[in-house]
C-alpha cells in the first residue's frame, strides 16, 4: 500500500523526488504518513480535498482486501 501512496503521489507533484511516505502497523490499522514539499500540498489535497479522499478510498479498499484498516496522513 505504501507503493501505491507512492506512486499515486509522484504522479501528481512537481517534485518527485520530495515525496516520502512512512508506514506504521499497530494492530490491525495501518497508517501511511505521506509528505511532500510544500508547494506540492495543495496538489495532492485537492480542491476541497477530493484528490487526498480519492486515495484514501482507494486505500480502504486495498486495505479491506486484506482484512486491515488503513489511514492516511498528509504531512508537511
Amino acid at each position: 500500500m505504501k507503493e501505491l501512496v507512492e506512486y499515486i503521489a509522484k504522479s501528481l507533484v512537481t517534485d518527485p523526488s520530495q515525496v516520502r511516505v512512512e508506514e506504521v502497523e499497530e494492530g490491525n490499522t495501518i497508517t501511511l504518513r505521506l509528505y511532500v514539499a510544500p508547494e506540492d500540498m495543495g496538489r495532492v489535497i485537492g480542491r476541497e480535498g477530493r484528490v487526498a479522499n480519492a486515495m484514501r478510498t482507494l486505500l480502504h479498499v486495498a486495505g479491506a482486501r486484506q482484512g486491515k484498516r488503513v489511514r492516511l496522513e498528509i504531512g508537511d
